[in-house]
């Protein structure tokens, strides 16, 4: 266990659970992601907070930027001060963008990246090899990891193209200096070959499912912390 992923879920009062690809475009669409967002941010760090102060002092937490807060004048001061406020490392904190939000305006986003980064942040390219990003631009991103797509993953095995494409993304992202985690692990196989190819993190069902920090708390021995 290295750390966790925060993820959004609206829990609906009259209709129950309403997935994320339901409701995370209407927010982004009104505007609405930016307070949302704001809110998710100052949450997992106070949350990572809590449970460095239980002795789970490796562990870090990654978060997921839409491109609307990427583009938002006050993200960098809203991640500078849920830090602080939290008492958490920066270190500790992990913003995951995808190739698409990285792209759609690279110089402004690779200007907001510097600044996060400068804070001592980790940047996260996530779902690596869906979109369509310059290696060049790649290169001056201050990304320190990578993340690989799970629809490399789902259909992984000895000696197809997948197998070939997660080795190039492997090699590549060793050649920049980033570590590089793999999503979608279910498998025993899966983990088994991505440890081979070199992968440095594996995330997915296999490892562990979505759970509240309750219930992450009973399951890797933490003490009571809220959700």
């Amino acid at each position: 266990m290295t750390g966790v992923e925060a993820l959004l879920r609206w829990n609906k009062p009259d209709t129950g659970m309403v997935p994320p690809d339901r409701f995370l475009p209407l927010a982004e669409r009104t505007g609405l992601i930016v307070p949302i967002g704001n809110w998710v941010i100052n949450e997992a760090c106070r949350q990572m907070a809590e449970w460095h102060s239980q002795g789970k002092r490796d562990w870090s937490i990654a978060v997921n930027l839409s491109t609307v807060q990427l583009a938002h004048s006050e993200l960098v001061e809203v991640v500078r001060t849920a830090l602080q406020r939290n008492g958490l490392p920066a270190h500790s904190l992990t913003l995951e963008i995808t190739e698409t939000t990285a792209m759609r305006d690279a110089e402004a986003a690779l200007i907001v990246l510097d600044q996060l980064a400068a804070l001592g942040v980790g940047i996260s390219i996530d779902d690596f090899g869906t979109g369509y990003s310059s290696l060049l631009y790649l290169k001056r991103l201050p990304a320190n990891e990578l993340k690989i797509d799970r629809g490399f993953v789902t259909e992984l095995s000895q000696g197809n193209e997948d197998e070939a494409i997660v080795s190039a993304i492997v090699a590549l992202g060793k050649t920049l200096g980033l570590k590089i985690v793999a999503e979608g692990v279910e498998t025993a196989e899966q983990r088994e070959m991505l440890t081979e190819l070199g992968c440095d993190v594996l995330q997915g069902y296999l490892l562990g499912k979505p759970m509240s920090a309750a219930k992450i708390a009973e399951h890797f021995g933490t003490q009571t912390a809220q959700a």
